[in-house]
């Protein structure tokens, strides 16, 4: 039996008495929710971020994520469990370092490592032996060991698994959803050296309820931007079949709700004016950028990303018809649009396709003013709009309601009674007791 490094042990005895610092770089949907959870279990966490405003907000228990309880993020801070700094003056503290930053597309739909690079940087100039290092930003295969790993080891002089420890575990953070949280989503965990795995694992198991090793980071990588893409080629699919049914007549709501009825063989997947949010209209690209390094088209991932890109204007085109059905031209027309978060019952709008809905509609000379509960402006086209309240008013003013976000409190029964015209691209008002003749679905 090979004797562990000292290093290695104490740091795994640090780990499992809760005394371990923990880092993280990144306090947005994915890295506070996890402090908190570390926080809560008694360990000491610094939340490396460099936005000020956040910091500040962290500091002062001003929640910001909905995924956390307003009242665990006060206990934590108040009780100097969880503490935000700007720098990384204090990496030498840490005794584990986990990185949740950003990791955007380029123009090109090329993956942006810029937020990853820049912190390694920070890291490896401060990395000291004993350390653990994870990487919970989602990426391509690879990132972790061909990125990462070299800028660690050249500016530091420490080797991965002897003196220091690096691993991938990527975020499963689903927001807005109140079955699975951080505790209890399964976390896959992988490391490309034996020693990085095992302390790694026994990290993520002291606040997470099942834990699934992988034999390499690489392997995890391609775990999550699988799953990802699982359901971008899904919902690629069922938009396939909107445009179909639309061809040739058919209520695409029915033939889905029909074909779900199957105890086996399918899952549900439901059309929309598109994909939204940091995860599936961005991971697939990774995996098809990192599949032409080794010569190899990835067909669907690409056919699917044109089929959701094409959502929005499909709702466009299917909002000039309903409006020509009223016989209004659609530069005489005023469009109300409910929701403008990529998902319900959030307020995060980035990459929602109701706002390049919107944007198609401001191009065609529409008159657009929208409703969220959640997201009080937005900013489309180089104009700033602000969410108008949902009286009966702001409905009977439009020629055209659409409603793009499914939103729970939205009172969708009284919307369509007072709307001229609704164009439902979400498929929530087909089971109401409404005024169906009114309403063009999808």
């Amino acid at each position: 039996m090979i004797d562990k490094p000292q290093i290695l042990v104490d740091l795994q005895e640090k780990i499992k008495a809760h005394t371990a610092i923990i880092g993280v770089v990144g306090l947005g949907y994915v890295g506070l929710p996890f402090a908190v959870e570390k926080a809560k279990v008694g360990y000491q966490v610094l939340g490396i971020e460099q936005n000020p405003q956040r910091a500040d907000r962290v500091n002062m228990a001003d929640n910001y994520i909905t995924d956390i309880k307003d009242e665990d993020l006060k206990e934590v801070v108040s009780s100097g469990k969880l503490k935000a700094v700007l720098g990384f003056e204090r990496v030498t503290d840490m005794d584990v370092i986990v990185i949740c930053v950003p990791t955007p597309l380029t123009k090109n739909l090329t993956p942006n490592l810029s937020y990853i690079e820049s912190v390694t940087y920070a890291i490896a100039q401060q990395l000291r032996p004993g350390q653990l290092v994870t990487l919970e930003s989602t990426t391509y295969p690879g990132t972790t060991d061909e990125v990462m790993r070299p800028v660690l080891e050249q500016i530091s002089g420490l080797k991965q698994g002897k003196d220091f420890f690096l691993a991938h575990s990527p975020e499963r953070v689903d927001p807005g959803n109140k079955r699975y949280t951080t505790k209890n989503t399964n976390k896959v965990v992988g490391a490309s050296d034996p020693a990085s795995l095992e302390v790694a694992m026994l990290f993520y198991q002291q606040t997470i309820d099942h834990v699934v090793p992988v034999n390499s980071a690489k392997a995890a990588e391609l775990v999550k931007v699988f799953e990802n893409t699982f359901r971008a080629v899904n919902i690629a699919l069922v938009n396939e079949l909107a445009l179909l049914c639309d061809r040739i007549g058919l209520n695409v709501w029915e033939v889905l709700d029909a074909a779900n009825t199957k105890p086996f063989g399918i899952m549900p997947f439901y059309p929309g004016p598109g994909v939204g949010g940091h995860c599936i209209p961005i991971d697939p690209h990774y995996l098809e950028w990192k599949a032409k390094e080794v010569n190899f088209n990835t067909h669907f991932i690409a056919l699917a990303g044109e089929i959701n890109r094409s959502m929005p204007i499909f709702v466009r085109e299917k909002a000039r018809r309903a409006l020509n059905e009223l016989g209004l031209a659609p530069a005489k027309s005023q469009v109300l649009v409910i929701g403008t978060a990529y998902k319900k019952d959030l307020g995060d709008w980035r990459e929602s396709p109701a706002i390049m809905v919107i944007n198609y509609l401001l191009e065609d000379k529409m008159t657009v003013t929208y409703h969220d509960p959640y997201v009080p402006e937005i900013e489309v086209a180089g104009k700033t709009f602000s969410s108008l309240p949902l009286i009966d008013e702001t409905i009977t003013s439009a020629d055209l309601v659409i409603i793009a976000t499914d939103h729970s409190q939205i009172d969708y029964v009284n919307l369509v009674a007072k709307a001229k015209s609704v164009l439902d691209t979400r498929g929530v008002t087909r089971h109401l007791d409404c005024n169906h003749d009114k309403v063009t679905l999808l």
